[in-house]
């Protein structure tokens, strides 16, 4: 079943000439009416009359995250905010978060792209999706939210947390599918155990849409078998507009709106083209958005484009699992979490010395974050109170700028590991 069967089946040629329609367009556009993107362009010496081809992407200089950073908050958008219907933000390496700005259109496509997503796992009008992405800033309940009810699915959202609630909506609601973290849903599994729900006896679920973090296809294996249901993995970030792209019932790879977006897989190292298999860093560009144009954006995730036609009909480009990140970046509880903004962040505050450490565990399905922070010798202290309320202030900066709850341990003076070279700060339990 197709929701718009035009574009997503379409031919793989015509999809490119449509591809670059849109994409002469955006360059025109952006050369003359985005001051970023033309001074870009300029110091590159790039025209848009050098873009004669799709292949002539490759000419046009990349965007970073740090790009958003500094031009913080909407210093790169290409329309006034009277022509803003909605904002959300993500965390940067930084204090600062990354904004994202949304015209009507842009709110549609997005839209679009998850109906086209959800439809091609069999999400319609007869199912009740339950969405326990996080509503608000983060771009992962609301858009899910949106693009279920363009199906014509019942949507109950729940948002994230209240696990014992939750599985009590599922239940009196007859929730037939899921969105959330994949952890969170093993999280959910465990609670639903405690509570003697078994999943495949007491509800109705029988799919789940899971993403916001890396997970593997035994951890698929692992969900299914223990829940009774069918698992697929959805792919997008904050600067594409949020999740928007899933596998079909073939599960045999990620089906990109080729239309919408137009991606490249790189060499990491030297920015040179992949072959179709390879694996490489992912570069993007949207063709249709209209607030935040975005241009061969270095996403640091790591996949390849997919040989051949998916046997479910669709024609559009096909990516493989992510498989891990060409940066830092820590992703934690759905979470982007970069060790500089907790560096960031901590050396702000006056009593901490210049050594912490990061260690990353696994608390049964959910992710936990643990910081060891060193206290210079004029605040440590042998009083009990005054330790305590340290490290809840420490506590409580962190969950400011990081949007995700972090244990803090503090450690006297020079207790911590000494590192010749470069220091080794973040310790990942996670997969041990």
């Amino acid at each position: 079943m197709y929701w718009n069967a035009n574009i997503e089946c379409m031919a793989v040629e015509d999809l490119r000439k449509l591809q670059y329609r849109s994409f002469k367009s955006l360059v025109n556009d952006l050369y003359s009416f985005n001051r970023f993107y033309h001074d870009k362009m300029k110091s590159a010496g790039v025209h848009p009359d050098d873009m004669q081809s799709l292949d002539d992407v490759g000419k046009l200089p990349f965007m970073y995250k740090e790009d958003l950073r500094e031009n913080y908050p909407t210093k790169m958008f290409s329309v006034p905010n009277k022509e803003i219907v909605r904002f959300h933000a993500s965390s940067g390496t930084s204090g600062k978060p990354t904004v994202m700005g949304y015209t009507q259109n842009d709110l549609a496509y997005w839209t679009e792209a998850l109906a086209r997503s959800l439809t091609s796992i069999g999400i319609g009008s007869e199912d009740i999706l339950q969405v326990s992405y996080g509503y608000g800033l983060f771009t992962g309940g609301l858009g899910l939210h949106y693009g279920a009810e363009k199906v014509g699915a019942s949507v109950v959202p729940t948002s994230t947390g209240s696990t014992e609630r939750q599985l009590e909506l599922m239940q009196d609601l007859d929730v037939t599918a899921i969105a959330c973290t994949p952890s969170y849903l093993m999280h959910m599994s465990h609670v639903a155990g405690k509570m003697g729900i078994d999943f495949r006896r007491d509800t109705c679920l029988k799919k789940a849409v899971l993403g916001a973090e890396p997970w593997t296809e035994s951890m698929r294996a692992k969900i299914e078998s223990s829940m009774g249901i069918r698992a697929y993995d959805i792919y997008g970030t904050s600067e594409q507009a949020g999740p928007m792209f899933t596998e079909c019932e073939e599960r045999n790879g990620i089906h990109i709106g080729g239309d919408i977006m137009y991606v490249e897989i790189l060499d990491p190292d030297t920015g040179e083209p992949l072959e179709n298999g390879e694996k490489g860093e992912m570069v993007v560009t949207m063709l249709k958005k209209e607030a935040l144009p975005i241009v061969r954006f270095r996403v640091k995730d790591i996949s390849s484009l997919m040989d051949g036609e998916c046997p479910c009909g669709r024609t559009s480009p096909r990516i493989s699992r992510i498989t891990g990140r060409s940066d830092d970046m820590l992703i934690i509880r759905g979470i982007n979490v970069f060790p500089s903004q907790i560096e960031y962040t901590l050396m702000r505050i006056p009593q901490i010395g210049d050594q912490y450490m990061i260690e990353l565990t696994r608390d049964g399905a959910l992710d936990d974050i643990r910081i060891q922070v060193e206290i210079k010798p004029e605040f440590f202290s042998d009083k009990v109170e005054d330790m305590v309320r340290l490290r809840a202030h420490i506590e409580s900066e962190l969950k400011k700028y990081l949007n995700v709850a972090a244990m803090v341990e503090l450690k006297a003076p020079g207790e911590l590991p000494r590192f010749e070279g470069k220091a080794k700060r973040v310790v990942d339990k996670r997969m041990i």
